[in-house]
């Protein structure tokens, strides 16, 4: 199956990133839009991250049985917020609903910490920034920019 052959219809999930699949999920980052590489680190970078960082928890976007996109929370327990850290779906994949699922995916996720009252995130603000999907799925600015990059909140 090509990356062009799955549809908006196809299911779904988030898995675990394995020695079989870690490749594929890299190279994601090479089929971002020129001005998107600019705005989020490349998967390899994001994994690589996470090994060092206890609190990181990172997934696999999948639709059907094909890699699309990555996602990797900054979910600490102790805290009242999930942080995500980062999300990306590659670029033959995007406009086809599979963002918009795997944000229902990360919010269920988040709901089912008992400590966890909102998710936080934050984006670059350059043109073609992805502000108005996360309005899109309930996120709101906060007045806070944050190592140059907008934060948004949307309550659990």
């Amino acid at each position: 199956m090509t990356h062009a052959d799955v549809g908006p219809a196809a299911v779904v999930s988030l898995r675990e990133i394995t020695a079989e699949t870690v490749g594929v999920v890299c190279k994601l980052s090479d089929t971002l839009f020129e001005h998107q590489k600019r705005m989020v680190a490349a998967n390899a970078v994001s994994i690589a991250e996470a090994h060092f960082e206890p609190k990181a928890w990172f997934r696999a976007i999948y639709a059907d049985e094909t890699p699309v996109g990555f996602v990797m929370l900054y979910d600490d327990p102790e805290k009242p917020d999930c942080y995500l850290w980062r999300f990306m779906i590659g670029g033959p994949h995007q406009k086809k609903g599979f963002g918009r699922q795997a944000m229902n995916l990360i919010l269920e996720r988040a709901r089912s910490r008992p400590s966890a009252v909102e998710v936080t995130l934050s984006y670059v603000p350059i043109e073609g920034n992805p502000e108005p999907f996360y309005r899109c799925m309930g996120f709101e600015p906060t007045g806070k920019v944050e190592g140059g990059e907008i934060v948004m909140r949307r309550a659990l």
